[in-house]
């Protein structure tokens, strides 16, 4: 593997962990995506936290992590509308829960998204909060997901406070997802630019900017992807990609398996490249 897939650190050389996120194989449950990972050499699982009873019982993960030989790297906290009672309605308790997720097994990373526009009191004391709670999890880093605006009827409005871009609060840690800047219209690589080194994960998918989320197998857009990968070496990157794209639409098991396969290779393949400014 050349230098360019490998981040230094300390003197310790490791490549890039690419992860597969539970919400990839959807419908399929939980317990399907470590099989798939396993059996295409994904280096790692995002556990995506929803109503599947296995995403939110550590010990069943674990269980799953220790038969199929592919640990839990990365916990996505229960932020979607659809998960809003997961664990618990207090969505400071289900942070928690989170991070107590990721450090029984030995996940760096819980990725949370911004607050809902209608959590006002959530959302007053959110930034202070997640670095309070990071702060009591060493190793730990929460990374603050970029989001987007929703457009409907030709109409826009954004449904977290202050916004979808978390660069404009400023937080110690943030997950880049290129499906959602696809759907809000910005530059990814000048999004990583302003995350600077508090760049923690990357959510790897596509999207061709129609203004929704699509979540497409990386190199199916027209985002930035192979650009942003070959220049997290040069970023200073320590974090983890986890490929994060909609196989909902598939026929087959096997059609879930050629996406998930073509998206780890594209990962592999950018990771390992130089950027145009080695060449």
């Amino acid at each position: 593997m050349s230098q360019r897939a490998r981040v230094t650190l300390d003197g310790v050389t490791t490549r890039v962990p690419v992860l597969l996120s539970t919400s990839s194989v959807f419908p399929e449950r939980t317990a399907a995506a470590f099989q798939m990972a396993a059996a295409l050499g994904y280096d790692g699982i995002e556990v995506m936290v929803w109503t599947d009873a296995v995403s939110q019982d550590a010990g069943a993960l674990r269980g799953l992590a220790d038969h199929y030989g592919v640990p839990v790297l990365s916990v996505h906290a229960p932020c979607l509308l659809v998960t809003q009672r997961v664990w618990s309605p207090d969505p400071w308790e289900r942070l928690r829960r989170s991070a107590e997720m990721a450090e029984t097994l030995g996940a760096s990373t819980v990725v949370v998204h911004p607050p809902f526009s209608w959590q006002r009191e959530y959302a007053r004391g959110f930034a202070e909060g997640v670095d309070q709670i990071a702060g009591r999890y060493e190793g730990i880093r929460f990374a603050v997901e970029n989001m987007y605006p929703v457009r409907m009827a030709g109409r826009q409005f954004v449904p977290y406070v202050p916004g979808w871009d978390p660069t404009e609060v400023g937080y110690a840690s943030y997950t880049l997802d290129l499906s959602h800047s696809a759907a809000a219209h910005t530059d990814a690589l000048a999004m990583a630019d302003r995350m600077g080194d508090g760049l923690a994960h990357v959510h790897l998918g596509d999207g061709t900017g129609e203004g929704r989320d699509e979540h497409l197998v990386p190199g199916r857009g027209n985002q930035p992807c192979a650009e942003l990968l070959r220049s997290l070496a040069g970023r200073g990157f320590t974090g983890s990609v986890a490929v994060e794209v909609s196989t909902r639409g598939v026929r087959s098991r096997a059609d879930r398996e050629s996406d998930l396969r073509e998206a780890l290779d594209f990962a592999r393949a950018n990771l390992t490249a130089p950027s145009p400014a080695d060449v």
